[in-house]
């Protein structure tokens, strides 16, 4: 249905915001059960719903706690708990996670997708964090400046930009200059697919995933276009960020920490450009002075 014209109120939406917002002087089962209370839902029903809701976010042992006697995890689920018991047609969440530390981030982001597929209930999850967009969401829109630069599967999105300003929002990208012809662009003497049709023959600006960059072996005295000096490793867990100087420009590999530990900075490398199709574009003609 269409609830453009509709106030607020009216809408039957559940809403869940950045701040908790739990009332100080209500237990967890009583913060639940207030936009039932507002909807005169008997007295019964409210408690039996809001425990309901509580146990669905993994809080039922909670239900008789105040809010300071509760984590900010703890606080955040017990908000989405609240937005879950109106039994809305649609769920808003305005990025809840941003004020949690990392690793409850990561652990609420699971469980926020676990309900959400559990109750069925269709969901709009704004975020400025990336990665939390590609992890949760079954479509993932980007927007800039109000315009829907692209809207699409997170995969989609991320390995298939839409637009120059996608591809650098969503993870890192590498921008490395080539020549486009015939459908393909050639950076550095390696032929590379392009995302986009019936892009004219010209110079052009590759931009390049780290992780379509790998190490082709030790670069040694040999010179050429894809052969640099290592100037930083950055470790990440299981994988590492490699950055290499060519000479003209730096460019990002990301590499199983395994890999990348065998070519500690200084090291003379060859790099190699996986041919998966890619976005190109076009430099800016320099302005010319007045």
């Amino acid at each position: 249905n269409d609830v453009t014209g509709l106030p607020a109120n009216r809408r039957n939406i559940g809403m869940v915001f950045q701040a908790y917002s739990l009332f100080p002087h209500m237990v967890a089962w009583e913060n639940v059960a207030f936009g039932l209370q507002m909807r005169h839902v008997n007295a019964a029903e409210r408690k039996k719903r809001a425990l309901d809701m509580l146990d669905l976010v993994g809080l039922a042992r909670f239900a008789n706690r105040y809010a300071s006697q509760m984590s900010g995890g703890q606080q955040q689920r017990v908000a989405l708990a609240r937005a879950l018991a109106i039994q809305p047609q649609v769920l808003l969440l305005d990025e809840p996670l941003s004020a949690l530390d990392a690793k409850v981030r990561s652990r609420l982001r699971d469980e926020i997708r676990r309900v959400q597929l559990e109750v069925g209930i269709t969901t709009l999850f704004v975020t400025h964090d990336q990665e939390e967009a590609l992890a949760i969401a079954d479509r993932v829109g980007v927007m800039q400046s109000g315009k829907l630069e692209q809207l699409g599967p997170p995969t989609l999105v991320y390995s298939r930009p839409a637009t120059p300003f996608v591809a650098d929002f969503v993870g890192l990208t590498n921008r490395m200059q080539g020549t486009v012809r015939g459908g393909s662009v050639e950076v550095r003497g390696t032929r590379i697919p392009l995302v986009q049709p019936d892009v004219s023959d010209g110079p052009a600006i590759a931009l390049i995933r780290p992780e379509a960059v790998s190490i082709d072996g030790n670069g040694g005295a040999d010179e050429g276009p894809l052969v640099g000096t290592v100037i930083a490793v950055a470790f990440l867990g299981a994988v590492s960020r490699v950055t290499v100087d060519l000479g003209d420009t730096t460019v990002l590999a990301q590499l199983p920490t395994s890999s990348a530990s065998q070519h500690p900075a200084g090291t003379r490398v060859r790099l190699a450009l996986r041919t998966d199709p890619v976005l190109i574009q076009r430099e800016e003609p320099a302005p010319t002075a007045s």
